[in-house]
């Protein structure tokens, strides 16, 4: 009877429906699998799919390829326009919107409803948008869409609705705003100018309302033609043919004058008496020469003529700068009476905006900034002082300041550690900005109820590092660290660094942050980890350097046609006589005295330095040349401040540093890791004739990849911010052969083995290949490809083609060549040539009972992870470990001893053998994460921080100060041990330890792969939220592995995406969404329904300003500007309708969106109270309106009779 209720207790633990087998035994995609376990764990799973809803949250950083500007002198609200369709919207810090034009077409013009809370977008499909800003996500109301003119210009007059569309044809259209319906007046471009006129104008650049006169209208044509247009009378007021091309017109505020910008270099000035020729003429930046010549100058794109009171008239423009000198930047030049001032911008100039104290553009503008968009930055400079300073812009609009090479998120930190490093990073802000406030200072934002601390940071291509406030939706920097700094600079005399000079040798790739230890560390291109330690007091310090061989013996590259079946790894044991190589001369490898062996790419600081405040180097770890190979790119990475050890990982093996010590542990291949546990059998093989260096083939793949117009783009993150997103050009360029045949790279594991004294061994086997070096035009960080150029096995399938391609793509990204390893589908060889079609790649079966490798592998090590496990079944206790997972899908567990007294720690060596534990997985190993046995997330022991620079005090000595959360600690009354999540590119399985019996299996694709896992915490609980490379973002329940959401987010993925995306708790991510753009999305339903309360407002209900009083004289001799009435002349009573094949009104979503929201919930309920009790107060309003007017009239009536009564009083009745 007992026997048979154990089979029964083992039945009840498998899931409905599932199978029980062996944990090697995948199940279907989206089934979760059971198999028995051998006690019972009771975890009550609360979280449900109404957990998890998908939506961006807010988009940080500089509008990506910008196109046009626009602000609301009302509101005081700024708007951004860009190349792919998106809208900015920015006000007071925290004010910040995103829009996007579903068309995606790029933005020519912005035009705001002045304070009225609404704006116009112009787009380059010849589409007109009104967006409506009077909800926290605006929403297009309506759209116009033209359909046999392109536009060119808009011009919307103040307090009207009915706007001006200038077009490419010359025409000026006009639309009412209200309805978006074209009007039928319209001013033909051969009516606008005389018949005798025998060119076309061209399209109109300019359309403006005189300021004296608002039925006068300004047009300009690209040609020079100028002409103002009576819009009562039907017919033009006056015509200018100037000789020089238009680009810009501005009035003065009396409508007497105006002035243009010029395609010479020149301005004009034009007066309204006398429009024959020219007021006056000046070249602003072009010198008299010897001969008498003006010098040729570039034109002038805009210019703006702007008056004020106190002081003479301003002239601001962009550009006119003559052509001669060669170099110059970019500049904004600022006119004031006889000064000129030239500001030099950094970037060119895109659009600028003269910010005035009055919205209307008769009166005496009085400016006080300028709004500079250029295309990598936005400055505001403070006219009000003589010197122009810039404001300090309070947006984060420096993340793109140096590429950004990686990110890492982090919710719910420290609540200190947000201030402690603003502390810091205040003593190094830059000096010299307005002191004014920011004028941008539109919209109400406050802080919520649901913020934590946050923080984001930022890894990029200079070596340096950012850290970012990210609580409450905004993003402020904190502090900025400078990797380089530890580094001696590159010299280009010097032999290695001859070779990086033109790259950026100190280019993050992964940051690893311990927020309770406050220890950081960053691994950068050049193969090398930054040990930091956070202090609030400088030091003078030596920096420790620690140098690891950790290299791999490079093989054969041998043709598929000779011996395809055989197995390609060596043992060590196996020697092969190196072959003659044929390599061009290059300063590196000319002879073999100048081979480099046993040095790193950079050299450390070798005197002691002083180092401020913050983070300070204490460490420094670098990876060896070997025999001419330069070391492979470190692609993981853990640390732990309890143990005091670090431990890394790239294709050819694993170490360990103990970093309180200043030794290395481990430092062993991959295949040594193994024992005799290994589950492949690996077998020698002979040598080749016809060798061919590994890296030289890789060289000449990667070139294929890489244009050669672009000599200095950067390899690992060079994708993040210039190579285009067309994934198709990317897969045909990736499609080129590099040789004419299939050629298969082969690299046997590592064999060095774990070193004494804090030394490595040398690698004993064969020499490997010498690198080839490439001239100028060859692909940067050409040592973190070599292993990204072999082959790589993918699943043969007609679904999976269109992945292929992009999979390498993507895994080349990362610097290492990623392996999948999939029991039960056959293999194809993939490289790169034109033959890469599924006829020519050859396939061999392999099922889960042979374990020989019959294929080219280079096994990674693509994931580490400490903590308190168990290394062996047998253990009874947990104790300290290092869980490692390869790119076979494989882990292993290195189980250590570590002395826990604090002086023991400090001077006993720490212990470490790996146990020959194994664990298998489908695909590249991606993420560990362990469950106590009641379902909690167990976080990793860290020490306490503690200040090591701090004054000594005797009374209490620093010690260190431990945190460990045991397994065994919190779980009594559940027994001991605690599950092991693990995930990989294809597959989550969840591990009962120390049995290491799979307890649940899920096959998260099977047409695609994973990017990005974490097990992340979400409403109290816990999940593992998972993002693939075909833009699905899916979250499985823990530890059943149930699948609670599943959105297709992004249709397409690129390699940006790819390299920046993250999770992190409270469910939330990111990625970077442009070179420039940090995009936060949530996938909780909690943050969803909490998001609008954290949006900023950008429409405040404020009174328009009232119009100074003209004075009877101004009024009568200024013209009839208030009489002007533009419904009656372009309504449709008057004008009549406009041809429908002119343009297609088509209505918004704004409009059913905000009833959709109102519609739902209690706030539903709340809105549609709100909207009756308005409707009710306007009823009443009227109604108490009507009853005043009654009022009114009983007593006019009332004196009206009294005053009858009176007069009839005293009259004979014969009298009337």
């Amino acid at each position: 009877m007992k026997k048979f209720r154990k089979v029964l207790d083992g039945l009840t633990t498998s899931s409905p429906g599932g199978t029980i087998g062996s944990p090697s035994c995948g199940s279907a995609a989206g089934t979760p699998t059971a198999a028995p376990t051998p006690k019972e764990i009771d975890v009550q799973e609360t979280l449900v799919s109404e957990n998890f809803q998908l939506c961006k949250t807010v988009r940080h950083g500089f509008p990506y390829q910008p196109t046009a500007l626009a602000f609301d002198p009302v509101q005081k609200i700024l708007a951004i326009g860009s190349r792919s369709g998106g809208v900015r919207i920015l006000g007071r810090p925290g004010v910040d919107c995103y829009c996007q034009h579903e068309s995606g077409a790029a933005v020519l013009q912005l035009q705001f409803l002045i304070n009225e809370g609404a704006l116009v977008t112009a787009c380059a499909d010849d589409t007109l948008h009104l967006w409506n800003l009077r909800q926290r996500r605006p929403a297009v109301l309506h759209s116009l869409k033209f359909n046999r003119e392109r536009i060119t210009f808009c011009h919307l007059p103040f307090q009207s609705k009915w706007l001006y569309v200038g077009t490419e044809r010359g025409n000026t259209h006009i639309v009412n705003i209200e309805s978006f319906i074209l009007s039928g007046y319209v001013i033909m471009w051969n009516k606008a100018i005389e018949l005798s006129t025998k060119t076309h104008p061209g399209p109109v650049v300019h359309l403006s309302d005189s300021p004296k006169d608002e039925g006068k209208l300004l047009i300009g044509f690209e040609s020079g033609t100028i002409v103002q247009w009576d819009l009562r009378a039907k017919k033009a007021d006056f015509r200018i043919y100037y000789d020089e091309a238009i680009h810009s017109v501005s009035w003065h505020h009396e409508g007497k004058q105006f002035m243009c910008s010029h395609s010479d270099g020149s301005l004009t000035l034009w007066n309204l008496r006398n429009t024959t020729r020219p007021f006056q003429v000046t070249f602003p930046h072009g010198k008299i020469q010897k001969d008498g010549r003006k010098e040729s100058c570039k034109p002038i794109l805009k210019v703006e003529y702007k008056t004020s009171r106190s002081s003479e008239p301003f002239v601001i423009f962009s550009g006119g700068l003559s052509y001669d000198k060669a170099g110059r930047r970019p500049t904004l030049t600022i006119m004031h009476g006889k000064a000129i001032t030239v500001l030099e911008m950094d970037y060119p100039i895109v659009e600028f905006m003269v910010l005035c104290e009055t919205p209307y553009n008769n009166e005496v503008q009085e400016p006080y900034a300028v709004v500079v968009l250029l295309e990598k930055d936005l400055i505001v400079v403070d006219l009000t002082q003589s010197n122009f300073p810039v404001f300090e812009n309070p947006y984060p609009m420096d993340i793109h300041e140096s590429p950004v090479t990686c990110t890492a998120y982090f919710a719910d930190c420290p609540p200190d550690i947000i201030p402690i490093l603003y502390s810091i990073g205040a003593k190094h802000k830059k000096t010299g900005y307005s002191q004014k406030e920011w004028p941008i200072s539109g919209g109400t934002w406050t802080l919520g109820s649901h913020t934590y601390p946050e923080i984001i940071i930022t890894g990029h291509a200079d070596g340096s590092i950012k850290f970012w406030d990210a609580s409450a939706i905004t993003l402020q920097m904190l502090y900025k660290l400078k990797t380089s700094k530890v580094f001696e600079k590159p010299k280009p005399g010097e032999g290695r660094a001859a070779e990086l000079v033109e790259e950026d040798p100190f280019a993050v790739q992964m940051v690893s942050w311990c927020p309770q230890s406050r220890i950081f560390c960053v691994v950068g291109i050049s193969a090398h980890i930054i040990l930091y330690r956070f202090s609030k007091y400088d030091a003078n310090t030596q920096i420790v350097s620690l140098e690891v061989r950790l290299q791999c013996e490079s093989e054969d590259v041998i043709s598929p046609s000779e011996n395809e079946n055989n197995p390609c790894f060596s043992e060590q044991g196996s020697h092969s006589p190196q072959p003659h190589h044929q390599h061009p001369a290059s300063p590196g490898n000319r002879t073999p005295e100048g081979i480099k062996d046993s040095i790193p790419c950079l050299k450390v600081k070798d005197r002691v330095v002083r180092v401020p405040p913050g983070y300070q180097s204490e460490l420094v770890i670098q990876l060896l040349w070997v025999d001419g190979e330069p070391p492979q790119q470190i692609t993981s990475l853990d640390i732990n401040s309890a143990y005091g050890l670090l431990a890394f990982g790239n294709c050819n093996g694993v170490a360990v540093v103990d970093y309180l010590q200043k030794t290395i542990l481990l430092c062993m291949s991959t295949l040594d890791l193994y024992g005799a546990a290994d589950p492949y059998q690996r077998l020698t093989r002979s040598p080749r004739r016809n060798r061919q260096s590994t890296s030289e083939f890789c060289m000449r793949g990667l070139s294929n990849f890489y244009s050669d117009s672009k000599k200095r783009i950067r390899t690992s993150y060079q994708s993040l911010t210039e190579l285009t997103d067309n994934q198709q050009s990317i897969d045909m360029e990736r499609s080129k052969s590099p040789t004419s045949d299939h050629v298969n790279g082969h690299c046997t594991s590592p064999t060095s083995q774990p070193c004494s004294a804090g030394k490595p061994r040398v690698p004993m086997g064969p020499e490997g290949p010498r690198l080839t070096r490439r001239g100028p035009g060859r692909p940067p960080f050409r040592k973190a490809q070599s292993a990204a150029c072999m082959e790589i096995s993918l699943p043969v399938s007609h679904t999976e083609v269109g992945h292929a391609s992009r999979r390498a793509m993507l895994q080349q990204l990362h610097g290492v060549t990623m392996y999948s390893h999939d029991e039960h589908h056959t293999t194809a060889s993939y490289c790169w040539s034109e033959r890469e079609s599924r006829e020519n790649s050859f396939s061999r079966s392999r099922s889960s009972s042979v374990s020989s490798i019959d294929r080219d592998t280079k096994e990674a090590v693509t994931t580490l992870q400490f903590g308190e496990s168990y290394g062996r079944k047998s253990d009874a206790l947990p104790t300290p470990c290092l869980w490692v997972g390869t790119s076979l899908g494989v882990v292993l567990l290195i189980p250590m001893s570590i002395p826990t007294d604090q002086e023991e720690r400090m001077e006993e060596p720490v212990t470490i053998g790996p146990s020959g534990a194994v664990l298998m997985l489908k695909g590249s190993v991606l993420r560990f994460a362990f469950l106590d046995l009641v379902g909690a997330l167990i976080q990793s022991p860290y020490e306490v921080w503690r200040d090591l620079n701090a004054p000594e005090d005797p009374d209490r000595p620093r010690r260190r100060k431990l945190v460990h959360f045991s397994p065994s600690s919190s779980q009594d009354a559940c027994g001991d041990g605690h599950l092991a999540v693990v995930c990989s590119e294809r597959q989550a399985k969840v591990f009962l330890m120390p049995s290491q019996s799979c307890l649940f299996v899920h096959n998260i694709t099977e047409s695609s792969f994973v990017l990005r896992a974490d097990v992340v915490s979400v409403c109290n609980s816990v999940c593992l939220a998972c993002f693939c490379a075909n833009g699905h973002v899916m979250t499985l329940s823990l530890p059943s592995l149930r699948p609670l959401m599943d959105v297709n987010y992004l249709p397409l993925t690129d390699m940006r995406i790819a390299r920046t995306f993250c999770f992190t708790n409270g469910g939330q991510a990111l990625y970077l969404s442009s070179p420039t753009e940090i995009q936060r999305i949530t996938y909780s339903q909690e943050m969803c329904d909490n998001l609008q309360e954290m949006l900023g407002e950008l429409f405040t209900p404020i009174e328009t300003p009232e119009a100074q009083n003209r004075g009877f004289l101004k009024g009568f001799f200024g013209g009839n500007a208030h009489t002007f009435d533009r419904e009656e002349l372009f309504g449709e009573a008057a004008a009549g309708k406009a041809s429908r094949s002119l343009a297609q009104h088509i209505p918004g979503q704004g409009g059913v969106e905000g009833m959709k929201v109102a519609a739902s919930g209690a706030v539903g309920e709340l809105a549609r109270a709100r909207i009756a009790l308005d409707e009710r107060g306007q009823r009443l309003g009227e109604l108490e309106e009507r009853t005043a007017l009654m009022m009114t009239s009983a007593e006019t009536f009332s004196k009206h009779a009294h005053e009858l009564m009176l007069k009839c009083k005293d009259k004979k009745w014969y009298q009337f």
